[in-house]
């Protein structure tokens, strides 16, 4: 395991960008990681580092290595979970990265019901917009991810994709909640606040608005959900959200209105991973849960 934990601390080089930073965070001195790294360059055959005058980066052999490194590391989590599991511990850890959306309601829940049959396991949860979490899959620093439309689906395996529609999300006395059904121009007469283009439902907002003569004039833009669910009791605006994300029925400060498909697109809420990746026991258990939960609720 020696050879890992060389392995582990030029991963940890390449991240942080500098051999002093690293060494503070993987509590060894400077002296000693640089050795470690001059080590096994000359092992290697090849530097994998440019040193520059504040710091360090990877040179094109460091980017080729740490790719294999991220690779192995993810394959060696994978055999442990399946030793693990022969064993019947069934232990291991999942990462996965989720659209903002995913983390109010839908994510606690499936994960504590996962733990309540497998309470050995761990997860991580990193909330990422659409192009982040796929950099996550491809870094190695995800297992799985549960997104909002996604941009390259070419580089993934696609396990399920569930559409979503899009949602009006306003206060009890806003004028609009009076209907039963909205339109999107209905919403756009009044102030409205919408998420960076990034976000998956922006992106479905902008190409509802191309075909129209109306436009978004957002009075607040802000990457957070529970902001703009916040703001809209404030002031008379409307926000615009996926039903994943809200507590309908449950929630008396807020109205939620579908707004129709021949309005605004529905939204492609997709579980992916790596392609060509092998799972770890743990996280392919977890993804055929949200799968199940995704196809018989959604």
């Amino acid at each position: 395991m020696r050879h890992l934990r060389t392995l582990r601390l030029i991963e940890a080089v390449s991240k942080a960008g500098s051999i002093r930073k690293a060494a503070e965070d993987m509590n060894i001195t400077s002296s000693a990681l640089n050795r470690r790294i001059q080590n096994f360059e000359e092992e290697f055959g090849a530097p994998v580092f440019e040193r520059l005058p504040r710091g360090v980066r990877l040179n094109p052999a460091g980017e080729l290595l740490i790719q294999h490194i991220r690779s192995q590391m993810a394959e060696l989590d994978r055999v442990r979970s399946q030793v693990a599991d022969l064993s019947g511990l069934r232990r291991g850890h999942v990462t996965i990265a989720c659209s903002q959306a995913l983390q109010p309601y839908f994510m606690p829940a499936q994960i504590a019901a996962y733990r309540a049959e497998h309470p050995g396991v761990s997860f991580t949860v990193h909330v990422r917009d659409r192009e982040a979490a796929e950099e996550d899959l491809r870094a190695f620093d995800s297992d799985l991810a549960l997104v909002f439309e996604p941009v390259h689906l070419g580089d993934f395996d696609v396990l399920l994709t569930v559409e979503q529609p899009t949602y009006a999300v306003m206060a009890r006395d806003h004028p609009l909640a009076e209907k039963d059904k909205l339109r999107l121009r209905d919403c756009l007469a009044y102030p409205h606040v919408v998420p960076p283009k990034r976000i998956g439902i922006r992106y479905l907002l902008d190409l509802a608005v191309a075909r129209m003569s109306q436009k978004l004039e957002p009075i607040a833009e802000a990457d957070s959900f529970e902001f703009m669910r916040h703001y809209v009791q404030n002031e008379r605006a409307v926000g615009f959200q996926f039903p994943i994300g809200l507590n309908i029925g449950k929630d008396d400060r807020l109205v939620f209105r579908p707004l129709p498909k021949t309005d605004v697109a529905h939204g492609n809420l997709t579980l992916m991973q790596m392609k060509g990746r092998t799972l770890s026991v743990a996280s392919a258990r977890f993804a055929n849960q949200l799968a199940m939960a995704l196809s018989g609720s959604w």
